[in-house]
C-alpha cells in the first residue's frame, strides 16, 4: 500500500524543513508548490509578523488624543482586511527577491538547498515574473489608501531592497529586517491620520527591536552553516551571551511600546486606556517565557519560539482593541 507521506509530497517536490500535511500540499495542485514555497505560503508564521505592526498602528491611531468626528475608537475593519491581503502579498513578494539575491548561498545551506531556485524547481525568470505578479497585488491594495500612506509605502521598497545584501557585509541584517518588516508601525497610523506623529514614531522603534530579537532566535537555526558560508547575523554575534541581548532586545520594545502609548495620549490608569497596558505586562511576560525557555543549540525549539512571537502580537492587538472597546462605554462629557 502507498505511503501516506510519500503520496503527499516527494522530498524532491517540497522545501526539507516544510510542514508535510500543510494546506500547500494538501489543497493546491503540485505545479504550483514551488510557487507557494517562493512565497512561503505554507509558513504563515512570516507574513503574521509583518502583520503585526500594521494591526498594531491601525488600532492605536484611532485611540489618540483629539480624534476627529469619524473615529470610533476602533480601527476600520476596510483597514485591517487590507493589511491582511497586503501582507501575504508583500511578505511573499520579499521572499521570492530574497530567493532571487540568496540562491547561491541557498544551495550551500542544509536547510535552503531544496528550496526552488537552488533546487532547479523554478527558473529564474519564472521566479521574477511571479515577483512583478506579488507586487502587483500589494501595490493594488496600496492605493486604496490615502496619497500620504501611498507614497510612506513606496518608501518603504528601500529597506526591502537592501536587506537580502546586509548579511555580507554586516553582523546586524537582523536590524535591516526590522526596518523592514516593522514599517507597518507608521502605515497604520499614516491610512488613518494621513500623517505621522511621535507615536507611531515610537511604536516603529520598538518594533524593530522585536523583530531584531525574534530573528535572532531564528537564524539560531542556521548559525553552523552560516559560518561555513560566510554569512553574517546577531545569532552569530550574540553566540552565548544571546539571553542577554534578548533582554535588553525585548525590555527596549516594551519601553518604547509603553512610550508610544503615551505619546498618543492613552493614560495608563484612571481611564479607558488600561487594558493596552495590560497587555504590554502580559506581553512581557511572555518574552520573559521566550527568554527563559531558549535553548540556542536546539534548532527545532528555536524555531516554536520564534513562531511564539505571533502571541505577541495578539496579545498587544487585543489589548488596544479592547482600551478601543472600552472607550466607547465610557461617558461622553459635557461642557
Amino acid at each position: 500500500m502507498t505511503n501516506l507521506k510519500t503520496s503527499l509530497a516527494e522530498p524532491t517536490d517540497r522545501v526539507s524543513d516544510a510542514a508535510l500535511y500543510n494546506w500547500v500540499y494538501r489543497l493546491l495542485p503540485r505545479a504550483i508548490w514551488p510557487y507557494a514555497q517562493l512565497a512561503r505560503w505554507d509558513r504563515p508564521i512570516g507574513w503574521q509578523l509583518l502583520l503585526w505592526p500594521c494591526w498594531w498602528s491601525a488600532a492605536l491611531a484611532p485611540q489618540a488624543v483629539a480624534p476627529s468626528a469619524i473615529h470610533t475608537g476602533l480601527p476600520s475593519l476596510w483597514h485591517l482586511f487590507l493589511f491582511l491581503v497586503g501582507s501575504i502579498a508583500m511578505r511573499g513578494a520579499g521572499c521570492t527577491y530574497n530567493d532571487l539575491v540568496d540562491q547561491k548561498i541557498d544551495d550551500k545551506v542544509a536547510r535552503t538547498r531544496s528550496r526552488p531556485l537552488p533546487s532547479g524547481r523554478v527558473t529564474r525568470l519564472q521566479a521574477k515574473l511571479f515577483l512583478v505578479a506579488q507586487a502587483l497585488v500589494g501595490f493594488i491594495v496600496l492605493i486604496q489608501f490615502n496619497l500620504f500612506a501611498v507614497l510612506l509605502g513606496i518608501a518603504s521598497l528601500a529597506t526591502v531592497a537592501i536587506y537580502p545584501f546586509l548579511k555580507r557585509v554586516t553582523d546586524w541584517p537582523q536590524l535591516g529586517l526590522g526596518l523592514a518588516f516593522s514599517w507597518g508601525a507608521l502605515m497604520g497610523w499614516a491610512a488613518d491620520r494621513g500623517s505621522l506623529t511621535l507615536a507611531p514614531l515610537l511604536l516603529y522603534a520598538g518594533a524593530i527591536l522585536w523583530t531584531i530579537g525574534y530573528d535572532t532566535i531564528y537564524a539560531h537555526q542556521d548559525k553552523e552553516d552560516d559560518a561555513l558560508v560566510g554569512v553574517r547575523s546577531t545569532a552569530r554575534l550574540f553566540g552565548s551571551r544571546t539571553r542577554e541581548a534578548l533582554s535588553v532586545l525585548y525590555l527596549g520594545t516594551i519601553i518604547l511600546f509603553f512610550a508610544a502609548f503615551a505619546a498618543a495620549g492613552m493614560t495608563p490608569a484612571g481611564g479607558p486606556s488600561w487594558p493596552a497596558y495590560i497587555a504590554l505586562v502580559i506581553g512581557a511576560v511572555q518574552m520573559i517565557w521566550q527568554i527563559s525557555s531558549l535553548d540556542i543549540d536546539d534548532p527545532d525549539q528555536c524555531l516554536a519560539l520564534f513562531k511564539s512571537n505571533t502571541v505577541f502580537g495578539w496579545i498587544i492587538f487585543f489589548g488596544l482593541i479592547f482600551s478601543g472597546l472600552w472607550s466607547l462605554s465610557m461617558p461622553v462629557a459635557v461642557g
